[in-house]
C-alpha cells in the first residue's frame, strides 16, 4: 500500500513540475473585489495544491480525533457493561451459596426427622 501512495505522489509531483516549466506566463487572479494577485500559473497551481493539502491533513485530524472520542465513549460504555455483568454475578454466586446452604437445611431437617421416626418405630417394637 505504501508503493502505491508513493507512485500516486510522485506521479502528481512529476505531473505539477511539467505543467510548472510548460506555464510560467503571468496569470491575474482576483481573491476578492480590488484585490488581485498577478503570479505564474505554476505558482497559482502550486499555492491552490499546498492549500488543497492543508485542508485534508486538517480534515484528517478532525476525523481521527471524533473516532477517538466515539472509541471512548465504547470504551466506557463496556467497561461499565463489564462491571454490570460482575455484578450479576457475584449475585448469581450469592444466591447458588443461599440456595445450596437452604437445601442442605431442608435435607438435614429431613434426615434428622427420619431418624426420630426410625428410632420411635424401633423403641415402639422392642
Amino acid at each position: 500500500m505504501r508503493q502505491i501512495n508513493f507512485l500516486i505522489i510522485f506521479a502528481l509531483i512529476l505531473a505539477l513540475v511539467l505543467f510548472s516549466l510548460e506555464n510560467t506566463a503571468p496569470a491575474a487572479i482576483q481573491i476578492v473585489e480590488g484585490v488581485q494577485v498577478q503570479a505564474p500559473i505554476c505558482i497559482e497551481l502550486i499555492l491552490a495544491m499546498g492549500v488543497g493539502a492543508i485542508l485534508a491533513w486538517l480534515f484528517s485530524i478532525w476525523t481521527r480525533l471524533l473516532r477517538g472520542i466515539e472509541s471512548g465513549k465504547q470504551m466506557r460504555q463496556m467497561r461499565s457493561k463489564d462491571e454490570r455483568i460482575q455484578e450479576l454475578e457475584q449475585n448469581i454466586a450469592q444466591r447458588q451459596a443461599e440456595l445450596e446452604e437452604k437445601q442442605s437445611m431442608s435435607l438435614s431437617a429431613t434426615l434428622q426427622e427420619q431418624d426420630a421416626q426410625t428410632t420411635k418405630a424401633f423403641a415402639q417394637s422392642i
